[in-house]
């Protein structure tokens, strides 16, 4: 069996040696998210043959990632599906992109099912589109963000130790405006965890203020080398072009080495699905289930 362990801040800089110079970009392999959702997870890593291997519990079923690295591919997913047997459970993979799902397939040619769901489908956008809203198809865009800088008296600061707590509390007041939305006490969870260990998990992030009072933040951190994963998103609805506003600063200020912005899924809610499908998506980020075929639930 192989022998996994639990993530822990220490473990930034083995786990992003790998997921920062791979091609892969789905937030998953983010290390904000890997280590501020583990609670729910139970998340454990690996390093076996020059892979980085994840292993965790998904609605009490176990599951793994896609190994990530350089190597003998069908080998390092024969041990994963040895480690399950051994484990006595049904051996499965999620979070599998499709490039992933096409280079599984080549290695281990009709051994596999894949399943997708759209819900879980990530949103990658170009940076410069984020960044400029340059075009007719970001006229919209525009115009939320210049009724805001009408309206308002406002200015962009980073996200500083100092400034931490009013993050919290200002998400603490989006949750009690939302928590009928299922998963927010869950997300709230991941989003103090993040914020309590900003900067030891090397996260980056702003706030935006209006007539002096805090009304929006943002946070992220590099997926990979060419793609920056923005994870969350918190904004005072009431304040009309917060989110347009909070977007469009933060874009503005992640380095130019970044072609792509990934802005995670939607989960299936409408509104949140119509708000990243009107941002112009230069990618939807299809991740799939992968399991044995004729393989049966033990």
């Amino acid at each position: 069996m192989i022998e996994f362990k639990d993530i822990t801040l220490q473990d930034k800089a083995s786990i992003t040696s790998f997921t920062m110079n791979s091609h892969r970009r789905n937030c998953d392999l983010s290390f904000s998210n890997l280590c501020s959702w583990r609670f729910l997870y139970g998340t454990k890593f690996a390093i076996v043959d020059n892979f980085l291997l994840f292993k965790f519990h998904s609605e009490g079923k176990l599951a793994y990632m896609m190994p990530v690295g350089k190597g003998d591919f069908r080998s390092i997913v024969e041990k994963l599906e040895e480690d399950a047997r051994q484990e006595g459970e049904t051996f499965r993979m999620l979070g599998t992109c499709s490039g992933a799902c096409t280079e599984l397939e080549t290695a281990m040619p009709d051994k596999f099912i894949y399943t997708s769901d759209r819900n879980y489908a990530d949103y990658v956008y170009l940076r410069t589109d984020l960044a400029t809203l340059k075009g007719k198809k970001f006229q919209s865009k525009r115009n939320h963000i210049n009724k805001f800088k009408k309206e308002y008296d406002y200015s962009y600061v980073p996200i500083t130790p100092d400034r931490i707590q009013e993050c919290i509390e200002l998400e603490a007041r989006w949750w009690k405006m939302n928590n009928k939305i299922d998963g927010t006490r869950n997300e709230q969870k991941a989003i103090i965890y993040a914020l309590e260990h900003f900067e030891e998990i090397g996260l980056t992030g702003g706030m935006l203020y209006a007539n002096g009072e805090v009304v929006a933040f943002t946070f992220g951190m590099p997926i990979n080398n060419e793609t920056f994963g923005v994870h969350v998103e918190k904004a005072n609805a009431d304040i009309d072009g917060a989110y347009a506003m909070i977007n469009y600063e933060f874009s503005n200020r992640i380095p130019e080495q970044f072609t792509y912005i990934n802005r995670e899924e939607d989960l299936g809610i409408e509104g949140l699905r119509k708000a990243k499908l009107s941002y112009q998506p230069t990618i939807i980020l299809e991740k799939h289930m992968v399991y044995l075929k004729n393989q049966e639930d033990i």
